[in-house]
């Protein structure tokens, strides 16, 4: 990985700085951008079971969770996909997206493996189709963003669709 964030085989000019502005027609299809990574800590699945509610004993009791086939304690799903939303947006090349970025308008994910307390995941994002809408000012962008763990295992696979502004006409 590049100190800019972006991944092995990522030209200097497909990554995008801060003082860039992106539109839908400049993202780099194709192009994957690695975050750096960022350890689950026993506060993270703590504050997160308060603030969801969610205190399902597979996340908060360790004695139950030791019995089931997971061994111990594991990350709530939508911990592990908030974290990764979060490592995402410090990517450059979504700083530079930000002021254009619509909304989101789907996500789709596959939990394929569990992550512990302890754990440290990085994501994988990479642009992978764009179509304009018939308005033909905004488009939808898809993202695979693959969230993996400190031993290279595919924890999570998510498809995000954004709603991106297309570039205005000169002079506007």
């Amino acid at each position: 990985m590049s100190a800019d964030g972006a991944g092995a085989g990522v030209s200097a000019s497909a990554s995008a700085s801060q003082s860039e502005r992106l539109y839908f027609g400049d993202l780099p299809l194709e192009k994957t951008f690695v975050t750096s990574g960022r350890t689950i800590t026993e506060a993270d699945v703590v504050a997160f079971a308060g603030l969801s509610g969610d205190f399902n004993s597979l996340h908060v009791d360790e004695t139950f969770a030791a019995s089931t086939p997971f061994g111990g304690r594991i990350a709530h799903g939508l911990l592990v996909l908030s974290i990764a939303s979060g490592l995402s947006t410090r990517l450059p090349v979504l700083h530079a997206l930000q002021p254009s970025l619509l909304g989101m308008t789907e996500v789709t994910c596959h939990w394929l493996a569990p992550v512990r307390i302890g754990d440290t995941v990085r994501v994988e994002l990479t642009f992978t189709a764009a179509q304009l809408t018939r308005s033909g000012t905004r488009g939808r962008v898809t993202e695979r963003r693959v969230v993996l763990n400190q031993d290279d295992v595919t924890v999570l696979d998510s498809q995000w669709t954004l709603l991106v502004a297309t570039r205005p006409p000169a002079g506007e």
